[in-house]
């Protein structure tokens, strides 16, 4: 691990156990997975210790104190040679799953204990948070407004987004788009969908006039997403050319394939449309097609399910990045938008109708 000059960072967890976000996130800070840092992890926050724990045996191996509060972990820090940075992954852990199937990760709850301990030391530094701000919008919101309102330098995401697209698809072609569509894959609509969701806002938000907000939201499940396509509701068209990217020429129609299945569909301010169609074992990666007028442009993120992982070397170095400069990687808002978008998309799902997205009503370029 650097010393010295590194900037120092505490890691607050929910869990850190083998391929868990930590293991992948804070395990590369670590300098495992041949990965180099270049920030200095300082002190550990756990909420959950698991049979299987990591935290214990890499903090010792490391050096590095674990502390039973948040607030000990950051005023320690601070005190024994100051503090540069916040890192949150509150992903996996053991945690109330409920009728709707969110998990309810402490996102919020972290982020309060982070901020209560910075007003005490009446300092402000950069805070890092894996994935979506929370599973439910009122959470969301209140994220988004406390950054804001106290000028924060805020950075909270999924690694897909940062991903290379094979092919690469020019800007320009993204500029001109106003039509997108995600493939995704799991049944776990709040999870992997969150994926597609960030992925897709992190293309549309491109298009020409800058991001307009969104309008409303509403998921489908089984024989209705046939049904809409058979009406024409959604481009049965950008689906196929995701497939072509997937699987080559050959593969079976998904509507032929007996597997659980999802489409999301994000209506913009601006009358523009997104989806995101989500089937179980249909591929095992992320791909996307837009439409503009000159056709239909598709690429694949290039993600890796297998150890160790790497396109959350991306990821991490977005981190750093952001920690050494203080300077947010990408616009918080895309970050925002995609939590309301998945936060109103489970919702949907559970109430089986469309649902107008009031507090997602925002502009940035």
């Amino acid at each position: 691990m650097p010393k010295g000059n590194a900037k120092r960072v505490v890691a607050i967890v929910t869990e850190y156990r083998f391929n868990s976000h930590a293991d992948v996130i804070l395990g590369r800070l670590l300098g495992d997975m041949n990965y180099s840092p270049s920030i200095e992890v300082v002190s550990i926050y756990t909420d959950q210790v698991p049979e299987n724990d990591m935290s214990r045996t890499e903090a010792m191996r490391c050096g590095i104190p674990i502390y039973s509060t948040i607030e000990e972990a950051i005023e320690t820090a601070y005190a024994e040679g100051g503090l540069d940075g916040v890192i949150i992954i509150a992903e996996h852990g053991d945690y109330l799953k409920d009728e709707q199937g969110r998990i309810h990760y402490p996102r919020r709850r972290m982020l309060e204990a982070v901020l209560r301990a910075l007003d005490k030391l009446e300092i402000q530094v950069p805070i890092f948070s894996d994935k979506h701000f929370s599973y439910q919008i009122e959470d969301t919101v209140w994220v988004y407004q406390q950054v804001k309102n106290r000028g924060i330098p805020f950075m909270a995401g999924s690694s897909i987004p940062h991903t290379p697209h094979i092919p690469a698809i020019e800007l320009k072609q993204l500029q001109a788009s106003n039509e997108w569509l995600v493939l995704s894959f799991s049944t776990l609509v709040e999870a992997y969908g969150y994926h597609a969701l960030e992925v897709l806002q992190s293309v549309a938000e491109h298009r020409a006039g800058g991001e307009t907000g969104i309008a409303s939201i509403s998921t489908l499940e089984g024989a209705a997403v046939w049904e809409a396509m058979a009406r024409g509701e959604w481009p049965e068209d950008l689906l196929i050319n995701c497939l072509k990217q997937a699987n080559g020429a050959a593969f079976k129609h998904p509507s032929e394939l007996n597997e659980p299945t999802f489409l999301i569909t994000v209506e913009y301010l601006d009358g523009t449309k997104g989806y995101v169609f989500q089937q179980e074992k249909l591929t095992d990666f992320w791909s996307f097609s837009v439409r503009n007028k000159q056709g239909v442009f598709t690429a694949k993120c290039d993600s890796n399910d297998e150890r160790p992982f790497k396109h959350f070397d991306r990821l991490t170095q977005l981190i750093e990045q952001f920690i050494i400069t203080g300077e947010e990687q990408f616009p918080i808002e895309r970050v925002f938008l995609s939590s309301g978008m998945i936060n109103y998309a489970v919702e949907s799902l559970f109430q089986g109708r469309r649902l107008q997205t009031p507090e997602l009503h925002i502009h940035y370029s």
